[in-house]
């Protein structure tokens, strides 16, 4: 895959970019996060919390949104990837923003790849090993294309629209009630903390916040001229993303408000197939399957990303990279059998290292390094609203220590 954007300064006046492929950054940002986990976590709270849940998706989509303003203002002003950038604020930074993201990836792409499994076994009856290796031989073949950067930014973007039909026709089956929603989005009975920062850590947490930015600034949007698309297109991919969990959850709600069960081992399939019998199982299927192989394309994308910019030989034989990205995580997957449950743990920790050590280097580049903005005067208000986000992501980074020292003790 070509890469038009400059590593090592600024990028001048930019050339307009291809609406194609700037929809497909906004969706490669929103798929990414869609990813299976996604699914189950948003399952799993709606059946704890019920109505409230929406609350916190309310506050969440907020904090999401402060983030993705400023990662995608500084990353499209300057032109510049995130590790670049954060070189030039403190030498080394770069490359332990990359190191943490590029493993962060890796393993939860084999997450992916189980996703895929699971997605095309609820669909098809599939073999998961099987599916797994399907899914992934599809991912590589869209890389593999001639014209692989239109080839990716399709399938996001048709698949994305897929995942939120199916789950907008079953949250209309599943009958959810609709006023206690919308009364407890702003007057919940309950409001978990913690609940809203892992939604926070799962939308925007590790990779995911530079997917679409880093595609953005090479499909050609960039530059001070261009803020007011930057902005538009920050913001859509984080509504994209909300609206999909607000359809899973009344989806979800309107099963478990009726006082049905879900099974604890798959409780999203479970959810589906009450709603609507075997055809909500299948759909299911298709579903986590959509979701598992568009995060499985960001994860290798994004990834390899963070890695162009260190050697020319790296930038020349990109596409072959982000193939062995894929199949070192297939590979992986397979002959474990199932998810590494310890690694995905130690993964999820170091992704919510990545938002407050990123975001921490891009505000201050934002503040006080213009001269890597070129010249550009950043907004007090959107720089004050990135720092109050950013101390909400070191609570998560908090967090994510205690979850690495939980692991060894």
């Amino acid at each position: 895959m070509t890469d038009p954007s400059s590593t090592r300064q600024a990028a001048p006046a930019s050339r307009t970019p291809a609406r194609g492929a700037l929809v497909g950054a906004v969706f490669l940002m929103a798929t990414s996060a869609i990813g299976p986990g996604f699914i189950t976590q948003t399952t799993a709270f709606t059946a704890e919390l019920g109505a409230a849940f929406a609350f916190a998706i309310l506050v969440s989509v907020l904090v999401d949104i402060a983030i993705q303003l400023n990662v995608w203002r500084v990353v499209g002003v300057s032109g510049r990837r995130a590790q670049d950038l954060a070189n030039d604020v403190a030498p080394g930074a770069g490359y332990l923003l990359a190191g943490l993201d590029v493993f962060g990836g890796l393993v939860f792409n084999i997450g992916n790849v189980a996703g895929c499994a699971l997605g095309l076994n609820a669909l098809l009856g599939l073999d998961v090993k099987i599916g797994g290796a399907v899914s992934a031989a599809l991912a590589i073949a869209i890389f593999l294309s001639r014209r692989a950067g239109v080839a990716m930014d399709r399938i996001v973007v048709v698949l994305g629209g897929v995942m939120i039909a199916l789950t907008l026709y079953v949250a209309v089956a599943s009958g959810p009630p609709l006023g206690d929603a919308l009364r407890q989005t702003v007057l919940p009975e309950e409001v978990r903390f913690l609940t809203i920062t892992t939604l926070i850590g799962g939308t925007v947490g590790g990779y995911i916040v530079y997917a679409g930015a880093h595609r953005m600034i090479e499909s050609g949007l960039r530059g001070a001229e261009n803020v007011r698309g930057i902005t538009r297109s920050s913001v859509t991919g984080i509504l994209i993303t909300g609206l999909m969990r607000a359809l899973l959850f009344l989806a979800v709600l309107g099963v478990v408000a009726g006082g049905t069960e879900l099974a604890a081992d798959n409780p999203a399939a479970s959810a589906f197939e009450h709603a609507v019998g075997e055809t909500g199982l299948r759909l299911f299927g298709l579903i986590m399957w959509s979701a598992a192989v568009t995060s499985v394309i960001g994860a290798s994308y994004t990834s390899v990303s963070f890695l162009v910019s260190f050697s020319p030989w790296i930038e020349r034989n990109r596409g072959r990279l982000v193939v062995a990205f894929i199949v070192a995580s297939t590979l992986i997957y397979l002959a474990l059998g199932k998810t590494p449950v310890t690694l995905l743990i130690l993964a999820g920790a170091l992704n919510g290292l990545i938002l407050p050590v990123g975001l921490g280097v891009l505000l201050w580049a934002a503040a006080r390094r213009r001269d890597l903005l070129g010249g550009y005067r950043y907004p007090v208000w959107l720089l004050a609203l990135g720092c109050l986000a950013w101390v909400l992501t070191l609570y998560l980074g908090y967090n994510s220590l205690t979850g690495i020292a939980d692991l060894w003790s």
